[in-house]
Order: structure tokens, then sequence, then C-alpha cells
């Protein structure tokens, strides 16, 4: 199920890419540093983030919006008698 937009994934696609050809290029130079494994995967991520559409932190923000307003909506409700 998609929770992000065309133009959202197509920038996160680009912006991974580019994060993951920067640390592809900086590991070339610098093999032993593991602070750029680590940028390499957070980049490899958003780009699948972007193919598939699907943002994990977008759909648990969602989540926890519904169910504050089933909360809310619970409150709301007033005894009648």
């Amino acid at each position: 199920m998609a929770n992000i937009g065309i133009v959202n994934a197509l920038i996160r696609i680009t912006l991974g890419l580019t994060v993951v050809a920067w640390v592809t290029a900086r590991l070339a130079r610098r093999p032993w540093c593991t602070s750029y494994l680590f940028a390499a995967l957070l980049g490899a991520m958003k780009v699948g983030e972007g193919i598939t559409r699907f943002c994990p932190l977008t759909a648990l923000f969602d989540n926890m919006q519904r169910q504050q307003l089933l909360e809310e909506q619970k409150e709301a409700v007033v005894n009648p008698t």
C-alpha cells in the first residue's frame, strides 16, 4: 500500500542514489571507515522507499494520528441521560 506520492518517491530515489554514489566514492578512498557503510544503508533505504512508495515512518505517524482521533471521538461522546 503506497503512502507517499509520486513526486515524493522520485525525490527519495534521486537523493538516495546521490547518497549511495557519494558513499561509494568515499569508500573507494577509505575502505576501513565504517560510518560510510551506515550512510550507504540509509541511502539504499531511501531508494527502496521511493521504489515501493512506502515509508514505514509515515505509516507509523499516520497510525498514531488515527488512534488519537479515535480517542478524542470517544471522549467527545456525551451520555444523553
